[in-house]
């Protein structure tokens, strides 16, 4: 009888832990991967010191991705254009990138997909700026001067051209030049261009710090409230890791939500991971941190880039939007 007792004993202990265990769903799974079960719950993500990007670190500084089970490491990047390598060797696994750039470069056959917005932009917020005693007072006196931009053939030439267009002149009609944009303000001071596109906080920096001026707000028009960045992933990347993704999209969202409707959250985290003390980050200008990707604004890019054959044919932006996914 005893003998009998101890063998159902045992076996309901272990019905027990049999049953524990199927309760548990993705218990051992999540264990495994990090929280909530995501196949790769430690990301690396690219963003510039700039302000565009704030919502990552404001995700971050609130533990928005930490609820999520994700841990996610900011890595600076000198330009959205120049992510788009190393989301192709796998050493960032989602970064900041500007829509041209990411258009242009699906265009040419990359297998690239947005994963959500990031930045949209507002009055006076990227700039043609010349320096305080420049001869130059318009875009029309543009004309065989040399403009600095921080890429070639993404948003800042895009943006320049549509003014340029307006003044009656085309891309052909003045010279670009690279340079990052802490160093634009020095190179036009030592004549090594004519004008620069610049954008905040390096637009409040130049007025302030070296009289530069303003000859034309590059979003009115054609470009006003032009969608400028968001966050960008490889297809595959996104195809293997889409409860990761989900965390990543839920997160990044709340704090764009966050960032749209109170400026106070973006102005404390700017001196935190820019050169942007408070001072400036309470007067600087700021466009607008939308909250999801929107095919129907995002196209409006894309049919810019095709009117001044940046594209060769049209593209259709839905094809390059990842799906909203719960994972």
């Amino acid at each position: 009888m005893t003998r009998k007792v101890r063998r159902r004993t045992l076996m309901l202990g272990i019905a027990a832990t049999l049953l524990i265990a199927g309760c548990s769903g993705n218990g051992g799974s999540a264990a495994s991967s990090g929280g909530n079960g995501l196949e790769k719950p430690t990301i690396k993500v690219g963003a510039m010191p700039i302000p565009d990007p704030a919502s990552l670190h404001i995700a971050i500084a609130k533990g928005f991705f930490k609820d999520e089970g994700l841990t996610v490491e900011a890595i600076p990047i000198t330009g959205g254009a120049a992510a788009g390598p190393q989301i192709e060797s796998g050493a960032l696994d989602i970064s900041q990138t500007n829509y041209v750039s990411t258009f242009l470069a699906v265009s040419q056959g990359k297998k690239f997909k947005l994963v959500a917005d990031m930045y949209q932009a507002g009055p006076n917020a990227y700039n043609i700026m010349v320096p305080k005693d420049s001869p130059i007072k318009t875009v029309a006196d543009l004309k065989d001067k040399t403009i600095l931009v921080n890429n070639f053939r993404n948003i800042a030439t895009l943006a320049v051209e549509t003014q340029l267009k307006v003044a009656g002149l085309t891309e052909k009609d003045v010279k670009y030049a690279e340079k990052p944009f802490p160093e634009m303000g020095n190179a036009l001071q030592t004549g090594q261009a004519d004008a620069a596109w610049i954008t905040e906080p390096f637009i409040t920096a130049t007025q302030s710090k070296l009289g530069f001026r303003k000859i034309a707000d590059t979003m009115t028009g054609q470009t006003e409230d032009l969608p400028i960045a968001g966050w960008m992933a490889s297809d595959d990347w996104v195809q293997k890791y889409p409860k990761t993704l989900a965390a990543f999209q839920r997160a990044i969202a709340k704090a764009q939500e966050l960032a749209s409707n109170d400026r106070k959250e973006i102005e404390a985290m700017l001196p935190k991971y820019t050169r942007i003390d408070a001072k400036t980050a309470s007067v600087i200008t700021l466009g607008t941190y939308p909250s999801a990707l929107s095919a129907n604004r995002l196209q409006k890019v894309a049919d810019l880039m095709l009117e001044y054959k940046y594209l060769k044919s049209p593209i259709d932006v839905k094809s390059v939007i990842a799906a909203q996914t719960d994972g």
